[in-house]
């Protein structure tokens, strides 16, 4: 049995427990109507960040593709939006409205910006050569994660703002939001799963757990980015499409979700 909990890097564990104090301290003491909701969504939120930053890590570190595709899928696809969730506007208000954030929070919460800035990372961090170097650099692998979470935060911001000065995009823009990140997932992953020989050296340099070959991980850890992803994606999209429907049968949608006039010119 491997034992994960005492082999996590202790910027992890230093990271966990302070993100726990802060949310706990400024539900209990901050005066925020944090509801059930918020809460249960904060807990999925941490078990799925000690998941992945533990037994998933211990796996990747092993040399298995197929996990570090399914740690870079919950960095960036799954617990953002968990997290976004959690908080209760009162609760985020203070810190991306303050004087100094506003103007950044306002740049890169416009959609196109926020689809290009997730793009961006997740596209370069997949490079050969980066990856490569973040496998050997341990730093460096800590810089990637974390630029993977707040990437991740700004992809999913214009769906699930819970802010209405930061408001989200109006049902049939997320929507379409949503299926425009098929193209940097597909431009990755499809690469990776044709490709007829080891794109990533690192892989090679020995023995993989699980009785995988090289090829036959880089392909199973290429179809999790591109079907798994891409069916995790349809997931969402057909949720939103569920609450469009709702809101539409009830007549009566939240202000903060009407339609971005300014979305028109970011997407």
């Amino acid at each position: 049995m491997m034992n994960w909990l005492s082999d996590m890097h202790p910027s992890v564990v230093v990271g966990i427990a302070v993100l726990m104090a802060m949310y706990v301290g400024a539900a209990t003491f901050g005066g925020h109507r944090v509801t059930g909701r918020h809460w249960f969504w904060f807990a999925v939120a941490v078990t799925m960040t000690v998941f992945t930053l533990g037994p998933v890590d211990e796996w990747a570190e092993r040399r298995c593709f197929t996990m570090h595709m399914l740690q870079h899928f919950n960095q960036t696809f799954v617990i953002p939006p968990l997290m976004l969730l959690a908080m209760p506007p009162s609760m985020l208000r203070p810190w991306v409205l303050s004087k100094r954030l506003r103007p950044l929070a306002g740049f890169f919460t416009r959609p196109l910006i926020a689809f290009l800035t997730f793009t961006a990372v997740f596209v370069i961090a997949h490079n050969p050569p980066i990856f490569d170097l973040m496998c050997r650099n341990e730093n460096i692998h800590i810089a990637i994660h974390l630029a993977f979470m707040v990437s991740g935060v700004i992809l999913w911001w214009p769906i699930l703002s819970p802010l209405p000065e930061l408001p989200r995009l109006s049902y049939p823009l997320q929507i379409f939001y949503v299926f425009l990140l098929m193209i940097p997932m597909t431009a990755v992953a499809a690469p990776i799963t044709l490709a007829h020989s080891i794109v990533y050296p690192w892989y090679l340099e020995a023995p993989h757990p699980w009785g995988l070959t090289p090829m036959d991980d880089q392909i199973l850890g290429g179809l999790l980015m591109w079907i798994g992803q891409g069916t995790y994606l349809v997931g969402v999209f057909t949720a939103i499409f569920y609450q469009w429907s709702r809101r539409e049968d009830e007549g009566d949608a939240p202000s903060f979700e009407e339609p971005r006039l300014r979305a028109l010119s970011g997407i």
